[in-house]
């Protein structure tokens, strides 16, 4: 017979369940749709999607002081580590050949991100802390470390919506970006032509570009500097050839692993009661914004750039100066080829998309100079 004392335990679970984890609940449920079906962000939004529910879980021991998630949030999470490792692998997988064949488009990736600048001032007058309303505003460089590094440093609390925010707004850029492309180009900029004349970069220039990028970012931007380090030794470890085997871990082993235990810890913050606030669907909506303006300051600023060159230029490739990379390069692709299908844009798309990558770093390191690192 069951005794009184396990009828106890029995119903203490159950009377721990409450709305909010309910709610939850249901939540990490619709992570592992996007996650399995819809097949948006898979490698970070299901494991987020099984730390909420294991965290939304009556007395889950692994949310306890010594518990499994707990301690995957505070060995790397915390201290950073889980970003900062990602982007080794980022710039393992990353080919800057593109942007050093045309290093003018450095100026689109800057361009794309004036939308965190903007939801920043906006985020304050809304009534958010500075802190607050950088991490928000850094959500638009659709750069998933960088947000989690920063919001990191700046506004732990917030971590869980402005990860699932930028990661969300990643896996949605092939439904976001067109719509802001045809919204600001007329249909014969969509249709210009952008011959490609690919010329050989050679390996010295590819192995010195990150070290050269390093030096400068991080003199300039010393709080970019972890960020901008880890991206760029990824980089000159696949460039230079001479650490095949590190290279491939970076960029598979090590960045499957860490993918892992990030995402768990990410969904571990997403608790009910501390996530389903009105401040939580303030993140979202300003985290858009952040990412429209981005997309739509990188296509006006490619316009201007049309009408100096007398026309060469196609604004759609505007819209890849965030990061995102590569996808937001190969939804230009989709867009030009959509008035044109013999009109072939991705490598000059791919060179915004690799400058927006660098830039949204240097934004990061910005951004956290201006707040004093959170201090």
């Amino acid at each position: 017979m069951i005794d009184q004392e396990t009828i106890g335990l029995l119903m203490k679970g159950i009377n721990g369940v409450t709305w909010q984890s309910v709610v939850m609940i249901l939540v990490s449920f619709v992570l592992f749709y996007l996650a399995i079906v819809k097949d948006y962000e898979p490698l970070l939004l299901l494991p987020i999607g099984a730390g909420c529910l294991l965290a939304n879980l009556p007395l889950s021991p692994l949310m306890d002081e010594h518990g499994m998630l707990k301690i995957l949030y505070e060995v790397g999470v915390e201290n950073e580590l889980y970003p900062l490792l990602i982007f080794v692998g980022i710039g393992a997988l990353t080919d800057f050949g593109p942007l050093l064949e045309n290093p003018k488009f450095v100026l689109l990736g800057a361009a794309g991100q004036f939308g965190i600048f903007m939801t920043l001032i906006l985020a304050l007058l809304l009534g958010f802390t500075q802190n607050e309303a950088a991490s928000i505003g850094i959500i638009g460089a659709i750069d998933g470390p960088t947000s989690i590094y920063v919001s990191g440093i700046l506004a732990p609390h917030m971590l869980g919506p402005i990860t699932v925010a930028a990661y969300s707004y990643m896996s949605l850029v092939p439904i976001i970006m067109p719509p802001v492309i045809f919204a600001l180009t007329s249909k014969e900029e969509r249709a210009i032509r952008m011959p490609y004349s690919s010329r050989k970069i050679s390996q010295r220039t590819r192995i010195m570009f990150p070290i050269i990028v390093t030096v400068m970012v991080g003199t300039l931007v010393p709080f970019a500097t972890p960020l901008i380090g880890m991206l760029m030794l990824g980089n000159l470890m696949k460039e230079s050839g001479a650490v095949e085997r590190l290279t491939k871990a970076s960029s598979n082993e090590i960045a499957n692993m860490v993918t892992l235990f990030l995402g768990l810890a990410i969904g571990s913050t997403m608790v009910g009661t501390d996530f389903l606030k009105t401040q939580t669907l303030f993140i979202l909506i300003l985290g858009l914004l952040a990412f429209g303006v981005d997309c739509a300051a990188g296509v006006l600023f490619a316009k201007a750039l049309n009408v100096v060159t007398g026309g060469k230029v196609n604004p759609i490739i505007g819209a890849a100066g965030i990061s995102a990379f590569p996808m937001a390069a190969r939804v230009c692709q989709r867009v030009a080829q959509q008035e044109n299908f013999d009109n072939f844009l991705l490598m000059h798309a791919m060179g915004a998309n690799a400058a927006g990558q660098v830039a949204s770093v240097v934004a990061g390191g910005v951004v956290l100079a201006l707040m004093g690192a959170g201090g």
